[in-house]
């Protein structure tokens, strides 16, 4: 129970907060996007970036002296593990690359969660600022430019088999 009270545990909580927060803004653009991967998955990638930081930086002080232990090796982990993640969601079908927009971002979003678990708050909201810009006026310029150039491969997919999948990210 002294845990709950501690000066830190609030600070803690602040620093889950922000990453829910942030990873839930990336979210909410690839959600009107029309993404697979939305708000949510967003919001958990980057809250468990942040409580696996966390949770490596307070072991660390706990066995400091101790234990030969790298928080950063943690970090390390985070972003392996969101490897996988992402090569679930591309797809490679009919000369089309797919899914790639929304992988990168859900390695940005495991970036900005590990950032708030360092608590570099800063560094975390203008990230998520750039990302956002990435997602939405990047998009546009990148659209009209496939236009201009012949380059215009962001049809949706018409194949029966994958007709459920939503994930139309048409990155090269």
């Amino acid at each position: 129970m002294q845990f709950l009270f501690d000066p830190n545990t609030l600070s803690i909580f602040i620093q889950l907060l922000t990453a829910v927060i942030l990873g839930l803004v990336l979210g909410a653009e690839r959600s009107i996007a029309g993404k697979s991967a939305g708000m949510r998955t967003y919001a958990l990638v980057s809250l468990g970036s942040a409580l696996l930081v966390i949770t490596a930086l307070i072991v660390t002080t706990q066995y400091l002296g101790k234990v030969n232990f790298d928080p950063m090796r943690m970090a390390s982990s985070i972003v392996t593990g969101i490897g996988f993640i992402g090569a679930g969601l591309i797809l490679f079908r009919q000369n089309l690359l797919r899914g790639l927009t929304t992988a990168a971002g859900l390695w940005i979003a495991a970036g900005v969660g590990i950032a708030v678990g360092f608590g570099l708050y800063t560094i975390a909201i203008f990230t998520t600022i750039l990302t956002l810009f990435v997602f939405t006026a990047v998009w546009f310029i990148e659209a009209k430019l496939k236009v201009h150039f012949g380059r215009n491969n962001v049809e949706p997919i018409q194949d029966a088999d994958y007709s459920h999948q939503e994930d139309s990210d048409s990155d090269e």
